[in-house]
């Protein structure tokens, strides 16, 4: 169907989820996904990335619509999103997680503001828990600077710089950003074409953030859709690798492993050593307070194994150079 840059369309909307012993969610996933297609036509593809449970047979026999790639082990949420490319045959490419439901008129809506604006790149969508709670969906980029100030609340120290999240941000309002979540991601494949998808060195986090600052630097721009409903659960692939935060609900050494590699990519060696370094503060500040001020339950053994992870991980990334998996 490809021949150089050239594609012929079946469909309006590529949707590409990656699964990850996430089979108890795939029939209302999908169901969602089809009651919201309404005239538009969808090619939905699967990669299931070795689950443990019975995703694929769940696929197969209840989903035969579905384009399914298996593969043996996983190889990440970057390069599984990557490998589904070569079948997408739609001039718009939505990556959906399989715990993130779309409300009947979400892709009526970003595919609305993508064709209303041909500046725009890459859509996002209004995202909320299942208990109704907004979830942080309009995004500014990090810098070392703006996550000490959110792990520590010393802003004035380091200059108040932009938070990820504004504030005074306004969910019922249309907005330019600097990056989307990745559990709704809607993208031309035009984009797509110019500037590639995921960068294959990062397992899992800050893909969707590294792919829209490459987008944004190739001159398009990133908008955020609050007519986009989307419920989003989080972490259900993450938690079966591994503790999950209960902020943002991540697993701590492949979040830490990304954030070497996105600010040495964009901020240099000098901009990773900033990164390192104020993390290894942030740690320090935190045991101060808990010398000074004790709580029962908690120590400092969980700071001493946070600041060999950092460690560990800044040898083993060679300082955000490459990755480890």
């Amino acid at each position: 169907m490809r021949r150089g840059n050239a594609m012929t369309a079946t469909a309006d909307i590529a949707v590409i989820l990656v699964s990850y012993n996430t089979a108890h969610l795939l029939d209302d996933c999908l169901g969602a996904l089809r009651a919201a297609a309404r005239s538009l036509r969808l090619q939905i593809i699967v990669v299931d990335n070795a689950s443990r449970d019975d995703s694929v047979q769940r696929l197969r026999s209840r989903h035969a619509d579905v384009e399914l790639i298996t593969n043996r082990v996983n190889c990440g949420f970057g390069r599984a999103n990557n490998q589904a490319l070569a079948l997408v045959r739609a001039p718009l490419v939505l990556l959906l997680n399989t715990d993130a439901f779309v409300a009947p008129d979400a892709l009526q809506q970003a595919c609305a503001m993508l064709h209303s604006r041909p500046d725009v790149g890459i859509v996002g969508a209004r995202l909320s828990g299942r208990d109704g709670e907004p979830q942080p969906s309009c995004r500014f980029f990090p810098t070392p600077r703006s996550q000490f100030a959110q792990t520590t609340g010393l802003r004035r120290w380091v200059g108040n710089p932009q938070p990820v999240d504004d504030p005074d941000w306004d969910p019922n309002l249309p907005q330019d950003c600097d990056w989307v979540p990745g559990c709704f991601y809607m993208v031309r494949r035009s984009v797509i074409d110019q500037v590639g998808l995921f960068d294959a060195r990062f397992f899992l986090y800050l893909e969707e953030v590294d792919h829209c600052r490459a987008a944004r630097q190739a001159g398009w721009k990133v908008a955020y859709c609050p007519g986009a409903q989307v419920v989003h659960i989080g972490g259900e692939s993450a938690r079966m690798d591994g503790p999950i935060s209960s902020v943002g609900r991540q697993v701590p050494v492949l979040q830490m492993e990304s954030e070497l590699l996105y600010y040495r990519k964009w901020h240099g060696l000098s901009g990773v050593l900033l990164h390192l370094g104020l993390s290894l503060l942030a740690i320090g500040l935190v045991a101060l307070k808990r010398a000074v001020v004790p709580r029962p339950g908690a120590g400092l053994g969980g700071l001493r194994e946070r600041t060999a992870l950092w460690l560990q991980l800044a040898r083993r990334t060679a300082l955000g150079a490459r990755g480890t998996r």
